[in-house]
C-alpha cells in the first residue's frame, strides 16, 4: 500500500459524516451532505487512479462529477415542493 492509496482510505472514511448527515439531518443539510460526498467520491477515485497507476479510473471520476451536477439539479428539482 502506497501513500496514495492511504489517502484514498482518508477521504473514504470522511464520507462517514456526510452519510450520518444524509440519514439523519434536516432536508438541507441532506442536500449538503449529497454534494460533500460526491465531492469526496471524486477526489477519492483520481487519488485511487494514481496510487494505482490506471488511467481508467481517471475517466470514471470525470464522469462520476459531470454526473454529480446533473443529479444535484434532480434532486433539488424533486425537493422543490418541500424547500
Amino acid at each position: 500500500m502506497n501513500l496514495w492509496l492511504a489517502f484514498a482510505a482518508i477521504f473514504i472514511i470522511a464520507m462517514l459524516p456526510c452519510m450520518i448527515l444524509c440519514l439523519r439531518g434536516p432536508i438541507m443539510e441532506r442536500f449538503v451532505g449529497f454534494q460533500m460526498a460526491q465531492v469526496l467520491t471524486v477526489i477519492a477515485m483520481l487519488v485511487i487512479s494514481e496510487g494505482l497507476g490506471r488511467d481508467i479510473y481517471f475517466d470514471a471520476a470525470l464522469a462520476v462529477a459531470m454526473m454529480s451536477f446533473a443529479s444535484s439539479l434532480v434532486f433539488l428539482r424533486f425537493l422543490e415542493r418541500w424547500l
